[in-house]
């Protein structure tokens, strides 16, 4: 056994290296079982809900909910970045863009099955992503924002130039043909759509818990806490932080591509800067450093602007700013954190 690796095992039974016994606060073995055990029973609870949800809602509706899964998709995959990781982007949109546009062309210039598409788009997305957030290394904070908002800005107009306009079809964009359920399944094209979606989404989002409570995870936390303490502990702060970013890219693409698949259409002008904005708001609305929060960010990326427009047309956008004021006053510390409060106050009492 290494030294590191006997460090490791006297911190998990409460000793320091030299022997001497330290109190840790940790929660009780039954208690924190007990909590898991919950944690998946909601899981399951939720999943179940899921799986039934189609068969009593309108074609209209179970098309939202697919588009609300794919907005949650690529914020699990900003949050990786920016709650696991501490690395602030206004980029992401480029990387959804990258993965809508992979899956376009692949279908329609090459006639690649929608499928094939995810893994292609994921990736890519991966690969400029990581390369992205090589020279990224050296900046952080604003100037990171900065760097990523001039990622998302000059997407579109690159989508647009000449060179590449056979493939992307310019300022017209690519039509996509939706595909149809397979196997002879009795399900119509959204419904389909919806549960390949929720396939996908549940594959996602379970690597992702694994990656975070993994060595790999417990690194890009350190990396975010304390970067030089975690750089003298052996961590390779450039690799993990260049690996975040394709990660993160990786779920965006992917997430990226089935929005393509069920929008059935990609535009350059369908990928700016708002989209990043937006997936930035979904991420805090819903809680930075806690996965589950992605559905709710979807859910209000996609719902509460359409909510502000059906208050007022004319004055959409200041009923959106002032829905989004009032729920980050009640919820500051977003979704995460009230639910936190509430379940620390019923225990108290």
């Amino acid at each position: 056994m290494s030294t590191h690796e006997e460090t490791v095992v006297h911190h998990d039974i409460g000793e320091s290296p030299e022997g001497e016994h330290r109190s840790i606060a940790r929660p009780a073995a039954p208690e924190a079982k007990a909590s898991l055990q919950v944690r998946h029973i909601i899981f399951v609870a939720l999943l179940a809900l899921a799986l039934v949800l189609p068969a009593f809602t309108k074609n209209f509706v179970v098309f939202q909910l697919t588009q609300t899964m794919v907005y949650a998709i690529a914020i699990v995959g900003l949050n990786l970045l920016t709650g696991f990781n501490g690395q602030f982007s206004l980029g992401h949109s480029a990387f959804y863009a990258v993965g809508a546009y992979t899956a376009a062309i692949m279908m329609e210039h090459m006639g690649v099955g929608y499928v094939w598409t995810l893994p292609v788009a994921g990736v890519v997305c991966f690969i400029l992503g990581f390369l992205f957030g090589l020279p990224a290394l050296r900046l952080e904070g604003v100037y990171l924002a900065l760097a990523t908002f001039a990622l998302a800005a000059a997407t579109p107009q690159i989508l647009k130039l000449s060179p590449l306009e056979h493939w992307t079809g310019g300022v017209q964009g690519i039509v996509i043909s939706k595909p149809d359920a397979p196997f002879g399944l009795p399900l119509n094209q959204d419904q389909w759509l919806y549960y390949f979606t929720l396939i996908v989404g549940v594959i996602l989002y379970i690597a992702a818990a694994n990656l975070v409570r993994s060595r790999a995870g417990r690194a890009l936390m350190a990396i975010r806490d304390n970067p030089i303490a975690a750089s003298s502990m052996g961590i390779n702060t450039s690799l993990y932080k260049a690996s975040a970013f394709g990660l993160s890219a990786l779920y965006t693409g992917i997430a990226g591509a089935l929005g393509a698949i069920i929008v059935q259409f990609v535009a350059p002008d369908s990928f700016t800067l708002t989209l990043s904005i937006g997936f930035l708001v979904g991420l805090v609305v819903g809680g930075v450093g806690w996965l589950p929060s992605a559905i709710f960010g979807g859910a209000f990326l996609l719902f509460v602007p359409n909510i502000a427009e059906n208050v007022s047309k004319g004055l959409s956008g200041a009923v959106y700013g002032l829905l989004l004021i009032g729920i980050i006053y009640v919820m500051p510390s977003g979704l995460a954190g009230f639910l936190q409060m509430v379940v620390s106050k019923v225990r108290g009492k």
